[in-house]
C-alpha cells in the first residue's frame, strides 16, 4: 500500500507571530490519523488509512491545510515518503505527487534533506548542488567516504527503504501555553493566541471522542507590572453540554473575555480542559437530512448567560414530588443535572399555576370564580410535604406539609381551572383556593 505522506514546518512563520509548539501541532494532529510523528520542529502525518473516513483525499487535504494554516503554519507539502515531504516543505512546493517522485526530488538542493545537508561542504566541492547530482555519485564510493546516514536518507526520501518513527502518544489530558509576541493590554485581544490553543484543544477532544464542559484560560502577566499586581489570572468557562466546535467555544469564551479586564499586559496564555466527557454522536440516516439553520438553543443560552454572568440563567428540573409547587427546581444552566427518571405525577396537571393560591368565594357551597364553577372532576388527594421545614421570619421552623383534595372546574368565562378544598374537621366549612389555570 503506498504511502501518503504531511510534512508540516512549525518554524517557518514570521518573527512577530506567536511561536508555534510543535508538540501542540502533533496533538492537534491526531485527529486525523493516529500516525503522527515529530521530531524537532518538523510534524508528520500519514494518513493513507485515514482518507475514507474524510472523504478522499480532495476534503482530507483541505481540512489538514486548513486548520495548519490556522495554527500559523505557512510551510506544508505532500509526498509518498516523509523526508520528501519534508524537502518540498521546505522548498515551498505544496505537491509531492504532481510528478513521479524522482523528478520532484532531483531538482531539489542539497540543503532540502538534513543529511545530505551535513555533507554540504565536501559535495560542493565534488560538484553537487541537487540531490540528483549527490545520487550520480557512485554509491560505493559514497558508503565509505560518508558516513551511512547519507545512502540511508536518499533512499528513504525516494522510497528506496522504509522509514519508521515512534508515533505521538495522546495524553490523557489536555493542557499547552503559547507566548504571546508582544504585550497584551486588553482582555478580547487574548482572542488571537486563545483560538490557537481552542484549536490544539479541539484536535485533542476529536482524538479522544470526547467533548468538553469546561475549560480554564490563564494568562501569565509581563515581567514589567506593578508590585502589586499577581503573577496571573484566569477565567473558566463552562458549556451546557459536551462539544467539540471550536467556533462555538470562541464566541463563548469572547463573551466571557469581553467582561474581564486585566490588571497588567499579559505576555502568555494557557489552556487547560477541566472537565471532558465522553462524547456521543448522534446516529445518522442513510437518506440525507434536512438540517436547521441557525445556532441550537443551549448555544443561545450559553451566550446570553456569558453576557449576563454566572447564575443569571436558570432552567427547570423536575423533582418527583406530589405538590405541584414543588415539582419544579430551578438551577443553574449548566449544572449537573441527575440521570434518575421522574415518574410523572397522575391526573391532570395545569398549565400555569399561581405563586400564591387565591382565596376563592362560596356560595350555596359552590366555589365562584367569575362565576359559578362547574366541578368535573375530582377530588385528587394530595398529601405530603411532612419532610419540608423552612425558616419563617421569627427564626424558627416552619413545616410546607398540604392536605389538599384538588379539582378540575369549568369556568363560563375563564375556561378550565385546577381549585382545590383544604381538608378540615367535618363541622369547619372547607374554603376553596385557585392553584393552576389549563391553558
Amino acid at each position: 500500500m503506498s504511502l501518503h505522506w504531511a510534512a508540516l514546518l512549525t518554524d517557518a512563520a514570521c518573527a512577530s507571530a506567536p511561536r508555534i509548539d510543535p508538540l501542540g501541532v502533533a496533538v492537534w494532529a491526531l485527529q486525523f490519523t493516529p500516525r503522527v510523528a515529530q521530531q524537532a520542529q518538523t510534524v508528520w502525518l500519514e494518513v493513507a488509512q485515514s482518507m475514507r473516513l474524510f472523504g478522499g483525499e480532495g476534503p482530507l487535504h483541505q481540512l489538514v491545510e486548513a486548520g495548519a494554516a490556522e495554527l500559523g503554519i505557512t510551510a506544508l507539502a505532500w509526498a509518498p515518503t516523509s523526508l520528501a515531504a519534508l524537502a518540498c516543505a521546505r522548498m515551498g512546493l505544496r505537491d509531492g505527487f504532481a510528478m513521479p517522485l524522482a523528478q520532484v526530488l532531483d531538482p531539489l538542493p542539497i540543503a532540502s534533506v538534513d543529511a545530505v545537508n551535513a555533507h554540504q561542504a565536501t559535495l560542493t566541492r565534488l560538484g553537487c548542488q541537487t540531490l540528483a547530482d549527490v545520487r550520480q555519485l557512485p554509491r560505493g564510493g559514497i558508503s565509505r567516504r560518508f558516513d551511512s546516514q547519507l545512502l540511508l536518507a536518499l533512499d528513504q526520501a525516494y522510497g528506496l527503504r522504509p522509514e519508521g518513527y515512534p508515533w505521538v502518544k495522546l495524553p490523557e489530558t489536555f493542557s499547552a501555553k503559547l507566548e504571546l509576541p508582544g504585550r497584551v493590554e486588553t482582555a478580547p485581544a487574548l482572542m488571537f493566541g486563545a483560538r490557537r490553543l481552542l484549536l490544539q484543544m479541539g484536535g485533542w477532544l476529536s482524538a479522544r471522542q470526547c467533548g468538553v464542559t469546561a475549560f480554564t484560560l490563564h494568562w501569565r502577566h509581563d515581567a514589567l507590572r506593578a508590585r502589586d499586581v499577581g503573577e496571573g489570572d484566569h477565567i473558566t468557562v463552562r458549556t451546557a453540554q459536551p462539544t467539540q466546535n471550536v467556533d462555538h467555544l470562541c464566541r463563548l469564551l469572547m463573551e466571557n473575555l469581553a467582561r474581564v479586564q486585566l490588571l497588567a499586559p499579559a505576555g502568555e496564555l494557557a489552556l487547560s480542559a477541566t472537565e471532558v466527557t465522553p462524547f456521543i454522536e448522534t446516529s445518522r440516516s442513510l437518506l440525507p437530512e434536512v438540517r436547521a439553520g441557525g445556532e441550537a438553543l443551549n448555544q443561545v443560552l450559553e451566550r446570553i448567560e456569558a453576557r449576563l454572568g454566572q447564575g443569571r440563567v436558570l432552567r427547570p428540573r423536575l423533582i418527583e414530588d406530589s405538590r405541584m409547587a414543588w415539582m419544579a427546581h430551578w438551577q443553574p444552566m449548566n449544572a449537573t443535572r441527575p440521570g434518575i427518571k421522574v415518574r410523572q405525577a397522575p391526573g391532570p396537571q395545569p398549565t400555569w399555576i399561581l405563586k400564591n393560591p387565591l382565596k376563592l368565594d362560596v356560595q350555596d357551597d359552590c366555589p365562584l370564580y367569575q362565576g359559578p364553577l362547574q366541578l368535573l372532576l375530582g377530588p385528587e388527594r394530595i398529601e405530603g410535604g411532612w419532610w419540608h421545614r423552612v425558616t419563617d421570619a421569627e427564626g424558627g421552623q416552619m413545616s410546607l406539609q398540604v392536605t389538599r383534595d384538588y379539582w378540575v372546574a369549568l369556568s363560563q368565562h375563564a375556561g378550565a381551572l385546577w381549585i382545590f378544598q383544604l381538608r378540615l374537621p367535618r363541622n369547619e366549612a372547607a374554603s376553596w383556593y385557585l392553584h393552576g389555570i389549563f391553558a
